[in-house]
């Protein structure tokens, strides 16, 4: 099977690396070519368009920055559904919005093609070692067709229903995340204020039931400043606004995940929209003060 393939950032060129190394022939598009260079050095080729990696490929992936991105991608002039082809599946891996993965869904239906959303969880990390969390929705005979090439991605493979189920899925998770950053940042902030050793801190709450992914992969790099991107904090505000507009949609209130988004939007709001998540202890003028950076 030859794999399309959009988005070639922090996430997709793991991703596609995986792919590569799984055997599949890959043909990329990104935005900016030079962004490119790792994974056509890899063996990966190039496509001068999302409608030529589409006329090129047997089934499509992509995962771009924001629900503008992908809609450019698939509804674009030269966009995916412009070159998409009769039974082909058309896969948006992007975290974008649930009515827009029903809308690209049944626009590719029109033309006899099959969409699913499955964004992903894990990170950097996930998507360079092959061990994302992939959440599907869509026709779940394409998912069993998919199932193969997600398993080159990721370790945790779900189907939860209708278009739209997968990025309701990733946005249950996002609400998670948010809660567990809050945690770690302000359990960090407390222990400091306290005079505690926090490696020590780390390893023991890391021990116990407050053990979470965040808290493993993120407490270390606070400790040593690096507040490089694994997830750009800009992209984790769209997450968290898709969220609360879906959960406005259902008439809900959800006060924990509207105070978590306005930290994060200050960052933004502060230019620091490009640092990773972990860069919300920034917010806390107590751990500002004295703590290393090396973003």
């Amino acid at each position: 099977m030859k794999i399309g393939f959009i988005g070639t950032g922090i996430m997709g060129t793991g991703m596609i690396n995986n792919l590569l190394q799984a055997g599949y022939e890959v043909v990329v598009f990104n935005r900016t070519k030079a962004h490119a260079d790792k994974v056509l050095a890899a063996g990966a080729t190039w496509a001068d368009s999302p409608e030529q990696v589409a006329a090129d490929a047997d089934a499509v992936l992509s995962i771009v920055g924001f629900p503008q991105d992908v809609e450019a991608v698939y509804f674009g002039e030269h966009g995916v559904l412009a070159g998409a082809k009769a039974e082909q599946i058309l896969v948006d891996m992007t975290t974008s919005a649930p009515d827009l993965a029903k809308r690209i869904a049944q626009a590719a239906a029109k033309q006899g093609a099959v969409a699913l959303d499955a964004p992903v969880s894990g990170g950097d990390i996930g998507a360079k070692n092959g061990t994302l969390t992939i959440m599907v929705g869509g026709d779940q005979t394409a998912y069993e067709q998919m199932k193969q090439v997600f398993a080159a991605m990721g370790s945790t493979i779900n189907y939860f229903g209708p278009a739209g189920s997968g990025q309701h899925t990733k946005m249950a998770n996002q609400i998670m995340i948010a809660g567990t950053m809050t945690g770690l940042s302000e359990m960090l902030v407390y222990a400091k204020a306290a005079g505690l050793d926090l490696d020590k801190v780390l390893t023991t709450v890391g021990g116990g039931s407050a053990a979470n992914w965040s808290l493993t992969n993120y407490g270390p790099r606070i400790l040593a400043g690096d507040y490089t991107p694994g997830f750009f904090v800009k992209h984790f505000v769209k997450d968290l606004r898709i969220a609360l507009e879906a959960a406005d949609q259902m008439h809900l209130d959800l006060p924990a995940t509207k105070q978590a988004k306005a930290l994060y939007q200050a960052m933004v709001d502060a230019g620091e929209g490009d640092l990773g998540t972990q860069g919300l202890i920034t917010q806390y003028a107590s751990w500002q003060a004295s703590a290393p950076r090396k973003d």
